[in-house]
């Protein structure tokens, strides 16, 4: 199966996803051992989700990352889309 390259505009919302989870795991006073460990992943994939070199990583994970930094889902998704001053505001 051929995966079909990404948009700008994909790789862009998951730039904004990436700082999104980062300044909300950075409100939290929280390290990236600490959240990664919480959320079961490795520091590694946190980090590469954080600066948007993974664009579209899987629900599952997003999840348990939000979940790890106490930042809703619907704050997320509106910095994805473009909204990110609500991510301050909800953590």
């Amino acid at each position: 199966m051929v995966r079909v390259p990404l948009t700008d505009e994909e790789r862009e919302r998951g730039e904004r996803l990436g700082l999104a989870l980062r300044d909300a795991r950075a409100a939290s006073s929280r390290s990236m051992v600490e959240v990664a460990a919480e959320a079961g992943i490795s520091v590694e994939t946190l980090r590469k989700i954080e600066t948007g070199r993974i664009p579209t990583p899987a629900f599952f994970t997003v999840m348990a990352i939000a979940d790890a930094v106490a930042l809703p889902l619907d704050a997320l998704r509106s910095a994805a889309e473009g909204g990110s001053e609500e991510v301050a505001e909800a953590s």
